[in-house]
């Protein structure tokens, strides 16, 4: 874990910000689906409470505490934890998301390995990533940089290739990017 946890630092903020894609990510998750969806780097759960009434239950797996420390306790569950280990059964989760976090995590194929142990048979992993291709991306990826933030952006190809043995799908548009896997 770093020295300074930017997260909790900005996780006031970040809570407040309404997650505007969540008309898309529904279509793209395919849900609703009665099961357990897992969020994973899901934070202060913005993501997950724009989708909450879609699914039974809700998990979310992040390791900053501050940023876990502002998400809705009555209707998510936050659990503190990385995705490089996530401290899960195998075959958990009929839905695993991470929203705008793989590029946050020190070891990207340990984390897309976890991801998928703990999706079911017949489950859908969705990551979504702003797309490193577009300039706008590129300047943000920069600015993380420049704050310390040890972001490594990976482009939707490469992510893709992180899980060999799923069905992989990839979408991408407005500067952002989700590849879809199911297992």
């Amino acid at each position: 874990m770093p020295a300074f946890d930017h997260f909790a630092a900005i996780a006031p903020l970040y809570a407040r910000v309404t997650y505007s894609k969540a008309g898309l990510l529904r279509e793209i998750a395919s849900l609703p689906v009665h099961g357990r969806l897992l969020d994973v780097g899901g934070g202060t759960g913005r993501v997950s409470s724009a989708i909450r009434d879609l699914v039974d239950q809700v998990i979310i797996a992040d390791v900053s505490f501050g940023m876990l420390d502002k998400a809705d306790r009555s209707s998510l569950k936050p659990v503190c934890g990385g995705s490089e280990t996530l401290p899960f059964a195998d075959d958990s989760f009929d839905r695993v998301i991470m929203v705008d976090a793989l590029h946050h995590v020190i070891h990207h194929a340990n984390s897309a390995r976890e991801m998928f142990r703990v999706l079911k048979p017949g489950g859908t992993l969705v990551i979504e990533e702003p797309d490193i291709r577009t300039f706008g991306v590129k300047l943000i990826a920069l600015a993380e940089k420049l704050l310390l933030m040890r972001s490594h952006f990976l482009k939707p190809d490469q992510i893709a290739k992180l899980f060999p043995d799923g069905e992989i799908s990839i979408r991408a548009e407005d500067g952002t990017a989700w590849v879809i896997v199911r297992k």
